[in-house]
């Protein structure tokens, strides 16, 4: 199974995240594809994300955080499904020496997301 982030907003408008995976050898469409690197030791402070978008990871070793304080790490080969596009947002910063290299995978909001909760 491949680790999956779900990032949302809350009827708080607060940015939450709960842990999943997505599933395998199934094919969903995007609307775009980008590619980006940050250097080590980058971060980025309070934000929401710009579209609803896969945050595929490559490289690179991330905390996140939420105004509510959740935090989560992000790791090489995990996902991140980001959906907070309102609210009071999340921030960034890199915990490793590597860049943080990654492919951001738009998808249209009104197709199933690929993403499965951990139960428990």
């Amino acid at each position: 199974m491949i680790k999956a982030y779900k990032l949302y907003t809350g009827e708080d408008n607060h940015s939450y995240f709960v842990t999943g995976h997505v599933s395998e050898g199934q094919l969903h469409e995007a609307v775009s594809v980008r590619f980006q690197e940050s250097p080590p030791h980058s971060f980025y402070d309070w934000h929401n994300a710009p579209t609803e978008q896969y945050v595929i990871s490559l490289t690179g070793t991330l905390e996140f955080e939420t105004r509510p304080g959740e935090k989560f790490i992000l790791r090489p080969g995990e996902v991140l499904i980001a959906m907070d596009t309102t609210g009071t947002a999340h921030k960034w910063h890199m915990i490793d020496d590597e860049p943080w290299r990654r492919v951001y995978v738009a998808f249209d909001k009104d197709k199933p997301l690929n993403f499965i909760e951990d139960k428990g």
